[in-house]
């Protein structure tokens, strides 16, 4: 008899877990064989970059049977050895650095195959209020539901918080508890433990460990900090806050970033006074000065303009007039977020402007389809507007930095460039 495929090994466990809510899964590791870990290679992404191995994954894919069977004996006699991981920085919207791990390649597949195993088991758990790095969800699917739950609900007050440092602060002792509580598999749990104290390889040869935080681009990282927050945040507030709030409420998570909408202002406020003592019993800290309570109460019908707005998601929510002069909820691009990006632009152009203008034109078209993908949302036009003008006046402006001459106009950009090589004008992808 054939061994059983990957998927049906995955929605056995799913059912299980399902099924049984207080099942403890002890033995998992078992189910990680060739075709499990070749499958979890298969799910990467190929063009991420190498770790400090400096092996790619066409490397790895010229023999993948060899150094998957390799890798699998190496798990079986438990001769695997995570490696540290490389660290890189990705700008932040306010201007600060957040740190990355680029792991090895081997590191990336195993940590997949674990995370393919936890997501079988905790999929089924989740809140359907939770919607980062899950199959199937979309940033823009919470967008929705956090605008069609305020309508719905008549939701008045906003509890808008900020956890410091989430990843940089996951109690490693903690994790390994609330873990163990449904998955008590000994190698899984040990791997794990391999992943997180291994530590980082900064860029002066240095490495550093901690007890405490999960490094942001590992893998397995974001399983771990759903499940984390599962625990601290959604089952809390399943099961403790919406039974003792008199009036309608709800809880929106994507990742980290969570929103909590409340009837009355009574309720918003005891949450949003315990909110704090909650998380610190798991050695998180809710941001007091990015924290807030908003009043988002729908304007009365003789008010100009809304009240509170708040930011989720990188958007900026608002009350404003329909054409018909009706109130709803409105969304346009968070302020620090737009800056960043006309910064971008502008930066690359002028480092890139001596580049060939077929280069030049498809690296920019795909920044501005990049972006409209993602914040092209209905009543944000003015803001992919500007993002558009904004281009073609970075374009135009590095264009004509390139010689002495400063012969590309605006009469030459709108004559021979714009016609040659339009940019994507914006339009609207997610209606809702």
């Amino acid at each position: 008899m054939s061994s059983p495929t990957v998927s049906t090994k995955l929605s056995r466990i799913a059912k299980q877990s399902e099924r049984d809510a207080t099942r403890v899964f002890t033995i998992l590791a078992h189910l990680m064989d060739e075709a499990f870990l070749t499958e979890a290679f298969h799910r990467l992404r190929k063009d991420a970059a190498a770790g400090i191995d400096q092996v790619t994954a066409r490397d790895y894919a010229e023999s993948l049977e060899v150094n998957v069977r390799d890798l699998y004996q190496r798990l079986v006699s438990k001769r695997y050895r995570a490696q540290p991981a490389r660290r890189a920085y990705a700008p932040k919207d306010d201007g600060t650095l957040r740190p990355l791990a680029i792991l090895v390649l081997e590191d990336k597949i195993v940590q997949g195959a674990v995370t393919m195993l936890l997501e079988a088991v905790y999929e089924p758990m989740f809140h359907n209020f939770s919607y980062g790095f899950r199959r199937e969800r979309s940033p823009h699917q919470a967008l929705k539901a956090l605008r069609d739950q305020c309508l719905r609900l008549g939701i008045r007050w906003i509890v808008d918080a900020d956890v410091k440092g989430y990843f940089d602060s996951i109690n490693h002792g903690l994790l390994r508890e609330i873990l163990q509580s449904r998955v008590n598999d000994g190698t899984l749990i040990r791997l794990i433990g391999k992943w997180l104290h291994v530590g980082v390889l900064e860029a002066e040869g240095q490495i550093l460990r901690s007890s405490i935080g999960a490094p942001q681009g590992a893998v397995i990282s974001p399983m771990l900090s759903n499940i984390f927050l599962h625990t601290v945040l959604d089952d809390w507030f399943e099961q403790t806050v919406r039974p003792l709030m008199k009036g309608r409420c709800f809880l929106i998570r994507f990742a980290d970033d969570f929103v909590l909408g409340f009837e009355y202002e009574d309720d918003a406020k005891r949450v949003f006074e315990v909110l704090p003592k909650r998380f610190a019993r798991f050695g998180l800290t809710i941001h007091p000065e990015k924290s807030c309570l908003v009043d988002f109460s729908c304007p009365r019908s003789w008010e100009s303009k809304g009240k509170g707005t708040f930011e989720f998601l990188g958007f900026t929510h608002y009350w404003n007039r329909t054409r018909r002069g009706r109130w709803t909820i409105k969304r346009k691009t968070r302020p620090k977020r737009l800056r960043r990006t006309l910064r971008a632009l502008w930066t690359w152009c002028r480092e890139n402007r001596h580049l060939p203008m077929s280069e030049q034109h498809q690296k920019l078209c795909q920044k501005l389809q990049g972006h409209y993908q993602y914040f092209a949302v209905r009543g944000n036009y003015k803001m992919l507007e500007v993002v558009f003008e904004w281009a073609e006046h970075a374009w135009r402006y590095w264009l004509n930095q390139r010689s002495s001459k400063k012969s590309v106009t605006w009469a030459v950009f709108d004559r021979k460039i714009r016609r040659l090589f339009p940019l994507p004008k914006p339009r609207i992808i997610h209606a809702f």
